[in-house]
């Protein structure tokens, strides 16, 4: 059997609610989805999952990897008469929360909501361009108080997201609730198909976890895979609308591509500078693939990949590869799914030129 297009299994994953540290029903998704091709899967203690391809042995190791968790929030507070106070999971970016639409994930269900936006015929000269912290906002479910609130399966900790949502647009393209990274979600799995049954080395493909909170959650499936190659497929910023052209050249439809340079300079230093070998790899499967191959470089943006690069007693040869996207982080973010298409060919066509005189040392 095979799989649905990327741009419908992108559209498929984007429904589900999941925050950081309650991917579940997402990885229930891709599971059904790896049981369809035939694949035995595992997840670990943390909830990364993980399928493998056997290949040559005498090839280097690779792990692909991508997150299935989402930012949002986590309730703090119920208040007494029903309405919800948020903590923030995540770069939640704070001048695009009032009247977003929002679902509070209880046991007993999903549960629909606003961040609510103060009257526009009670705010004052001075609220008008003001930003409100997080910790401002409230979210109304339409409680009429706290013990209702509780009733419905509200509680302090359940997890909230975006309402989950998908927009066709013009073109093809798609706008969406977290495309990051339910799209590289959906790239991954369209690799795992195409790579059935082709020679090649060991491939370990991985949805991790947990991204979005603390970059970490993807190590305990790193470590045990042991990969000598670690790629992860995560978004590179498009930088094709007015309030980005400064930043770099990636633009959306402008095919798949590869970063050369990340890193966060907000507190964590830390990044990823790439293996040439890898870069090497990628412009040649780009030419023998006749696909483009775009290029990004950026600070502000960081990857879990930044943090198995440092594993082992040599380290492991990482590169990110990635798709255009655009308004990360915003409640509807922007994809084309012929980017995704083209990763998929890029890193397929990859893996298959990996041979025993790819040198990793330096």
């Amino acid at each position: 059997m095979t799989l649905p297009s990327v741009a419908d299994l992108t559209v498929e994953l984007m429904l589900i609610p999941g925050l950081a540290g309650y991917e579940t029903r997402v990885a229930t998704a891709i599971k059904t989805h790896l049981e369809t091709l035939g694949l035995p899967h595992r997840s670990d203690r943390l909830g990364n999952l993980s399928c493998t391809l056997p290949g040559d042995p005498a090839l280097p190791s690779v792990m692909i990897f991508t997150h299935m968790d989402q930012l949002g929030f986590i309730v703090r507070k119920i208040e007494a008469n029903g309405l919800v106070r948020l903590e923030r999971l995540g770069g939640v970016p704070e001048r695009a929360l009032p009247a977003q639409a929002v679902v509070l994930c209880t046991d007993k269900g999903d549960l629909p909501a606003l961040i609510a936006n103060k009257s526009h015929h009670a705010t004052g000269p001075d609220e008008k361009y003001k930003v409100l912290p997080y910790a401002d906002l409230y979210v109304d479910a339409g409680f009429a108080s706290k013990a209702e609130a509780e009733a419905a399966g509200v509680r302090i900790g359940t997890p909230v997201t975006y309402l989950p949502r998908a927009l066709s647009l013009a073109n093809g393209r798609i706008a969406g609730t977290s495309v990051d990274d339910r799209a590289g979600c959906a790239a991954l799995l369209k690799l795992v198909e195409a790579r059935q049954g082709k020679p090649g080395p060991t491939v370990h493909f991985v949805w991790s976890v947990q991204e979005e909170y603390n970059l970490r959650g993807v190590l305990p499936a790193a470590t045990a895979l042991n990969p000598a190659i670690a790629l992860q497929i995560d978004l590179l910023l498009a930088c094709d609308t007015p309030d980005m052209t400064a930043r770099g050249d990636v633009t959306l439809g402008g095919g798949p591509g590869i970063s050369l340079y990340s890193f966060h300079g907000r507190g964590t230093l830390n990044g990823v500078i790439p293996h040439p070998a890898l870069v090497s790899l990628m412009e040649a499967a780009a030419e023998t693939a006749s696909l483009p191959l775009q290029r990004s470089a950026h600070t502000g943006a960081l990857t879990d990949l930044s943090y198995i690069q440092f594993m082992g007693t040599e380290g492991v040869a990482c590169l990110d590869v990635g798709f255009p996207m655009r308004y990360s982080h915003s409640a509807l973010e922007v994809v084309d799914p012929a980017d995704l298409e083209g990763l998929v060919a890029l890193l397929d066509t990859a893996l298959s030129a990996i041979n025993p005189n790819m040198i990793l040392t330096r």
